[in-house]
């Protein structure tokens, strides 16, 4: 069910992601952009093989393809975080316009 949150093992890493066995019936993708909140250089600067992982299943793409995420939770905890990032995007880009605006 989209939304849901789980926790597996990363079964496999690429240059476009890790593979994290979800569920624990299937292993489907978490591509880069979804690893963490902040630009990933390599997916290894993030996970390794064998790390316990929590994802959150986003839904399915134009292709049939799961779609997986790790930056909307918490590694700690397990929290649903996308409201605090949406919010932490929206204040730095109100910051950005204001420094715009005082520049002009």
């Amino acid at each position: 069910e989209v939304g849901m949150s789980s926790q597996g093992p990363v079964v496999k890493v690429m240059d476009f992601g890790a593979f994290v066995n979800f569920f624990g019936s299937r292993d489907d993708l978490v591509h880069i952009s979804e690893l963490a909140p902040r630009r990933v250089a390599k997916v290894t600067d993030v996970v390794k093989d064998g790390d316990k992982v929590k994802v959150k299943f986003l839904g399915m793409d134009e292709r049939g393809k799961v779609r997986l995420s790790m930056k909307v939770v918490d590694q700690e905890t397990g929290e649903d975080i996308t409201e605090k990032l949406k919010a932490e995007r929206e204040a730095e880009r109100a910051q950005q316009r204001q420094q715009q605006a005082a520049g002009e």
